[in-house]
């Protein structure tokens, strides 16, 4: 048994003994009568438990939830009936000298009314069975509806990471490859570059979180790759803070913005400036990048912009109003904020 069905043993098992408690509490230091505590107290109580329990375990998964309320109603109205004639016929045959309540003038309660009030006592081991398994339902099927919740958002983080990979290899080795004709020590730099790369998003990013610091590092690496291709016409400034070891943030969300500064921000023929830089402000990271605005030809497919759609996908998915993504071209620079907050 475990921890939970316990806890909830001992529960029921304390408030039964509460119930059957109560008449000695209530009657301390005055004479107590036995036969009376039994027929006015012990034997109503007893037939709370039958009803709650026969509600709890059965009635109410098999009619009320199935929506045969009539039935339901019906069932619970026969066990009440029987519920209250056993009492009677206790209380006459085999505790015929217990006198019933009696007003000023001797006389007794009517029968009928005697009848009443003790269906509506049973109505609440019923009413409250029902409050108890209708809760216990719903946060059943809450609990179900946010773990499928939660399975579907880690399935679909996983297929945006997987797809992340081969879409930073793809441009990466595109990069290489204009490079082996024009100068193949660069080249060679570069695929060794590569593999520390490939290495770090294979084996270190299959987790909800990496220290910042780890994430400077592989962004470092990757904008001294990319310096390799661009010629002397393109100026890189970068800037990152020098230590992240106490934010945790989700592996690889700004590559795709490096990615994109150098594919739309360098030029054959023209000069060209890519600025990136990262602040930190207690728990906020601040990434920026600015850079000179070349749309590349419709006929160029590198990338093909998946980049960009993954990275608001992922912030979307998770970091939930707790981010800031804007992009806009002024002055001939393509400018990109993203601000995350990661507590």
């Amino acid at each position: 048994m475990d921890k939970n069905k316990k806890i909830t043993l001992f529960s029921h098992i304390l408030v039964w003994l509460v119930l059957f408690s109560i008449p000695y509490i209530l009657s301390y230091g005055q004479e107590q009568n036995i036969n009376r505590i039994i027929a006015h107290f012990w034997i109503p109580i007893l037939f709370y438990a039958v009803i709650f329990y026969t509600n709890y375990f059965v009635l109410i998964d098999k009619y009320l939830f199935k929506k045969e309320n009539l039935l339901f109603i019906l069932i619970n109205v026969l066990i009440i009936a029987i519920a209250i004639t056993i009492k009677e016929q206790v209380e006459s045959n085999v505790f015929e000298n217990i006198s019933r309540p009696r007003n000023s003038n001797g006389d007794g309660p009517p029968l009928k009314m005697m009848i009443y009030v003790q269906m509506f006592s049973y109505l609440a081991p019923l009413l409250f069975s029902i409050a108890v398994k209708t809760t216990k339902r719903w946060v059943k099927t809450e609990a179900e509806r946010k773990e499928a919740a939660n399975f579907k958002l880690q399935s679909e983080l996983q297929h945006l990471h997987y797809q992340l990979q081969p879409h930073f290899f793809f441009n990466s080795l595109n990069n290489i490859y204009a490079m082996v004709d024009i100068s193949p020590e660069k080249a060679k730099t570069s695929i060794h570059s590569l593999s520390k790369l490939m290495r770090y998003m294979l084996y270190e990013t299959n987790v909800e979180e990496v220290s910042l610091t780890k994430e400077i590092e592989f962004m470092t690496k990757y904008i001294e790759l990319m310096k390799l291709r661009v010629s002397d016409k393109t100026i890189v400034n970068y800037s990152f803070p020098k230590d992240g070891s106490n934010i945790k943030i989700a592996p690889l969300l700004f590559i795709s913005l490096i990615e994109n500064a150098f594919k739309h921000g360098v030029s054959a023929s023209q000069d060209s400036t890519i600025d990136i830089t990262m602040t930190l402000e207690d728990n906020k990271v601040m990434f920026k990048t600015r850079n000179n605005n070349f749309p590349k030809n419709t006929q160029d497919k590198s990338g093909s912009g998946i980049g960009l759609q993954n990275l608001e996908k992922r912030l979307q998915l998770l970091y939930v109003g707790k981010y800031k993504f804007n992009t806009k071209v002024e002055d001939e620079y393509f400018n990109v904020n993203l601000e995350i907050v990661t507590v």
